[in-house]
């Protein structure tokens, strides 16, 4: 397993369009996930050790962005074959376990991933109202194992302000996560 931080935000960068099938049944696109305010665009996966660490985190700062007009979906972009834990049966699982607040798609042939970027799990990006990128920072000081209960909620602050006023904030920590498992020609 490889740690990676992905880099800073390119801010002002567009949203790029996905169409996607959800744990839920159904197709999930930029449109139908976006909210009146902004988007978090999450890739997440199921075996990562930094995403079972901040996994209950992810899911109360998504239900308390849903009542800031900020929309959100998790993608899953890693090669099933290297993880079990990551496959299609294990994504419904998770999901419904955890009920998340948010649709849980997958990236099969990993191109929406490498579209937007994306380098770990777990990696975030905040758009604002516009869909331009405002946010690509961590979710707390959380790494393998949970910052402590009070920690400063750092992606949550700052799509509070992207909600606010369509900017995020200058200065932005780098997440850390588990290398985003490529599928292998």
């Amino acid at each position: 397993m490889v740690s990676l931080s992905p880099p800073g935000a390119d801010f002002g960068r567009p949203a790029i369009d996905f169409d996607l099938p959800g744990v839920d049944g159904l197709r999930h696109s930029l449109a139908s996930s976006r909210s009146p305010k902004g988007l978090l665009v999450m890739f997440i996966c199921n075996h990562c050790p930094y995403v079972k660490a901040v996994i209950n985190r992810i899911v109360r700062d998504a239900r308390g962005l849903a009542t800031l007009d900020i929309g959100s979906i998790a993608i899953m972009s890693n090669d099933p074959r290297e993880y079990r834990e990551d496959s299609w049966d294990e994504m419904v699982r998770v999901s419904r376990a955890l009920d998340f607040p948010f649709p849980y798609v997958l990236d099969e042939t990993q191109e929406v991933a490498r579209a937007y970027g994306a380098v770990c799990t777990p990696d975030f990006f905040g758009f604002n109202a516009g869909l331009e990128l405002q946010y690509r920072g961590r979710l707390d000081a959380s790494r393998k194992e949970s910052a402590p209960a009070n920690a400063r909620r750092e992606l949550f602050e700052a799509m509070r302000q992207v909600a606010a006023t369509g900017r995020g904030p200058a200065e932005q920590i780098p997440g850390i996560g588990c290398s985003i498992k490529w599928k292998q020609p």
